[in-house]
């Protein structure tokens, strides 16, 4: 009632001084109208309030750790805060936490780092206190987890154990070995999950899978070419591309296979030499099994002279090598000319035998000297170097040589027999039967 007169009065003089023409009258009561406040402004009693505001700021910082040795005053709505705190974030974390009381006008945050080494230390005591409380109650199931987590991975152990299904399923022992290894992680994997399911954790088993993966790549890059290896062995041992004592030849290098291990293809060389070849080259070079067949061929150069009769030759080196007693006779021996030179003409001789019986080397060696023992008795020569002169003369050429026909000589062949390939083939036995390393080779596997 009281505010509505006071209001129709100023209205009146307002009005007054607009009609009487006084300015600064106008000015002034305008300047009044517009600074005072309008609507109501509830006073309540400020002590009360303070003391309210304090008392709800010390229950709360009682609640929470870390705040013991604040002090809390409040002063019309501004609260002080005096004391010290275990870290710095805590006691800006007050300004945010007492903000949110109703009443509080302004924060002043006088709390500082404490540098009292008891006072730090003693939180870390606590939480050590607490865990090794909680580790001891954890015990028992701990027990249990273990025990689970044991028996899993025995069950694993028992059924890798086991050769009959494992020898079943694979091509090779090495193939079983790796399926009972298999067998073993997953049962491995399997326990760590059942032991981490009965203590609650299994949210740890993704970090622990992630980082084996990492750690998986990481050994996986380092030892590339011994993976490659290792995967280069497994296709070997399911291949079989050769068997053990087989004449085989692999990027230049030539032996008898002894051994196909997980690493290597171990060979011996024709002098007595031991060659290790990495599975991962074995698997990527050409492989020539010299074992495979039976039958084998050999052939050689022989040269004659330019003027001899190669109508007589040819045939002549073809009898010989027919009546060799070593020589197959499917696919029969074959004689051509090769190259024709400046003073020769090299003809190429090749012909067949069982090298289970016969030995290369000697049969070709015996083969040569029967063949030019043939050529010598025919008159065939051999080439010369041969120089013309030619001169002024008149002294008529001599007439050419008259050379009978000849046959196939009936010389004696000696003994061709395959007595060094047997020794060798005897010092592969030697070296399987002795040596104690994993062999994936078996004679009785699919052939590739």
């Amino acid at each position: 009632m009281f505010h509505s007169q006071v209001t129709h009065m100023r209205f009146i003089l307002l009005l007054l001084s607009l009609l009487l023409g006084t300015p600064a009258l106008t000015q002034s009561l305008a300047t009044q109208e517009i600074e005072q406040p309008s609507g109501t402004i509830a006073v309540e009693d400020s002590a009360t309030q303070d003391a309210a505001i304090a008392v709800r700021i010390r229950d709360i910082l009682n609640e929470l750790e870390g705040y013991d040795d604040v002090t809390v005053t409040v002063s019309s709505g501004i609260v002080t805060l005096r004391g010290t705190t275990l870290d710095g974030a805590a006691a800006q974390r007050l300004n945010e936490l007492i903000s949110r009381v109703a009443g509080v006008v302004a924060i002043r945050n006088e709390v500082t780092e404490t540098t009292d080494v008891v006072e730090r230390l003693n939180p870390a005591m606590q939480r050590f206190k607490t865990r090794m409380t909680q580790f001891v109650s954890y015990l028992p199931l701990l027990a249990v987890a273990i025990l689970a987590f044991a028996a899993v991975l025995m069950m694993g152990m028992l059924l890798a154990r086991m050769k009959r299904p494992w020898d079943r399923l694979a091509p090779n022992s090495f193939i079983a070995d790796i399926y009972r290894q298999v067998v073993r992680l997953v049962f491995l994997m399997g326990g760590i999950v059942v032991a981490l399911d009965i203590l609650g954790a299994t949210a740890l088993l993704s970090t622990i899978l992630g980082a084996a993966g990492i750690i998986g790549l990481a050994i996986g890059f380092a030892v590339k070419d011994t993976v490659e290896n290792f995967i280069a062995s497994i296709m070997l041992s399911i291949r079989q591309p050769f068997r053990p004592n087989d004449a085989i030849e692999i990027g230049g290098d030539e032996g008898k296979v002894i051994r196909l291990t997980s690493r290597a293809t171990i060979l011996l060389s024709y002098d007595g030499n031991h060659i290790r070849i990495p599975n991962a080259t074995v698997f990527k070079s050409r492989i020539v099994n010299y074992t495979r067949n039976a039958e084998r061929r050999f052939s050689f150069d022989l040269a004659v002279a330019p003027d001899s009769d190669l109508a007589q030759a040819l045939p002549l080196a073809q009898d010989t090598l027919t009546a060799l007693p070593f020589v197959l006779d499917t696919p029969a021996p074959a004689v051509w000319i090769e190259t024709v030179g400046d003073s020769t003409i090299n003809l190429r001789l090749t012909a067949w035998i069982d090298q289970t019986a016969t030995g290369l080397l000697v049969a070709r060696s015996e083969a040569i000297r029967l063949v030019m023992a043939a050529f010598t008795q025919a008159n065939i020569q051999m080439p010369e170097p041969t120089y013309r002169l030619i001169t002024h003369s008149d002294t008529p050429a001599a007439p050419p040589r008259d050379i009978p026909p000849s046959t196939a000589p009936s010389l004696p062949a000696l003994n061709v027999e395959a007595t060094a390939e047997q020794a060798l083939e005897q010092i592969v036995k030697e070296e399987r039967e002795t040596t104690r390393e994993d062999d994936l080779l078996q004679r009785d596997a699919p052939r590739e």
